[in-house]
């Protein structure tokens, strides 16, 4: 939708009994970010049916006669802005201000720098009004600037597709800036906000720390920036370590995670591995256990505790593993079996990696003692061995 606007100015008669109170130059509407730019007075036409503005009670659109032109000017502007937004304030950059190259003695157009003096505001502020009209003019939204003059009206866009331009942020032309802004319109919502809390890393500390939703959206962000920052990842990996209470939490989610994976790995693979390190194939009961508790623990909200959920469904499962193994004569053996040879293994590597190179400078009667105590249980436990192998040789 496109709304014309006549915002021309004209200037008081020397009786007109307001004179003494309007200013030279009077403020429009302030700007999304902040105060705006003066602009000259556009004076009431009282004439004019679009300058007619209602008094409350009244249903008509004309202005009551009691009403100061002051204020029916003011209605007006507002109007207009509420209409058009940031349009109506690009236009009196983009009829005003002359385009880069263009020589002073060659239009009434005055530098941006000039303008921004005149409106009592940076020259920065105003080059945003001007690159967002360039980049609207160039998609065919609104005139060039070469085909505009000094005081021209032209039909403006409507207010909800000025900020598809305008950038209240002098850092949003930067390659950080350009970053945001891409990744605001990737989530949908508006570039400015995104800047703006760019802008005031202090702001958004103190929403995090005051606000658990604000620090929830924090969390995600952060865990789906890390899966492409490895310095980021190396960043908080460290911080976590150097603090006790968050190397905790790590350390009780760590297992609970592995009991998690436990659960999952007996109801979706149908194997399950013995407390000697067997893998079997898990009994149709056992696995159907597994099942019922991996279900329950899929349901839990994302945010929600599962240590005690997970703790539980371990150790359900593992008793049943348990009994699974004493009830089967030929799989309780086979268990025995591997526990043995664990524990002969690790024994035989303990023992290897004893040295005897520098003995001599810290040998002990009770060193001698102790491997004369293991000598004897190695020799008592071949002794078990070779006799529980004799009836069936």
């Amino acid at each position: 939708m496109t709304v014309a606007i006549d915002l021309s100015e004209t200037s008081q008669t020397s009786d007109s009994p307001e004179q003494s109170q309007a200013p030279e130059v009077s403020p429009l509407s302030e700007e999304f970010d902040g105060a705006e730019w003066s602009e000259p007075a556009a004076e009431p036409a009282a004439e004019s049916a679009a300058g007619a503005v209602a008094e409350p009670g009244h249903e008509s659109g004309e202005a009551s006669a009691e009403v100061s032109p002051l204020v029916a000017r003011d209605a007006r502007e507002f109007g207009v802005y509420a209409r058009t937004g940031g349009w109506a304030f690009g236009l009196r950059v983009a009829r005003s201000v002359r385009p880069g190259g263009q020589p002073a003695g060659e239009t009434p157009k005055v530098s941006a720098k000039e303008f921004a003096a005149l409106a009592d505001c940076s020259p920065e502020r105003v080059m945003r009004y001007y690159k967002a009209w360039d980049k609207a003019a160039d998609d065919g939204v609104v005139p060039h600037f070469e085909a505009l003059a000094p005081g021209e009206e032209v039909e403006l866009p409507g207010a909800d597709l000025w900020l598809t331009y305008y950038s209240s942020r002098s850092s949003a032309g930067s390659e950080r800036g350009t970053a945001i802004a891409e990744a605001a319109e990737a989530e949908g919502i508006r570039p400015t906000k995104a800047l703006e809390v760019a802008e005031n890393p202090t702001a958004l500390r103190a929403a995090i720390m005051a606000d658990p939703s604000t620090a929830r959206a924090a969390r995600h962000a952060l865990l789906d920036r890390i899966k492409e920052d490895p310095d980021l990842q190396a960043e908080l990996a460290r911080d976590i370590v150097r603090t006790d209470d968050l190397k905790k939490a790590v350390a009780s989610e760590s297992r609970s995670a592995d009991r998690v994976g436990y659960v999952r790995q007996i109801a979706e693979s149908g194997q399950v591995k013995t407390p000697a390190g067997q893998t079997i194939e898990a009994p149709v009961d056992l696995r159907q256990e597994a099942e019922r508790h991996l279900s329950l623990l899929d349901e839990l909200d994302e945010d929600e505790d599962t240590g005690e959920w997970a703790s539980e469904a371990y150790d359900t499962l593992k008793n049943l593993v348990v009994e699974a193994v004493e009830a089967d004569p030929e799989l309780r053996v086979q268990e025995r079996r591997t526990k043995f040879y664990s524990s002969l293994t690790k024994a035989t590597k303990a023992f290897e990696e004893l040295t005897f190179d520098d003995v001599q400078e810290f040998a002990e009667d009770d060193m001698v003692q102790q491997l004369v105590e293991l000598q004897e249980a190695i020799a008592s436990c071949i002794t078990a061995l070779r006799g529980a192998r004799t009836p069936s040789a």
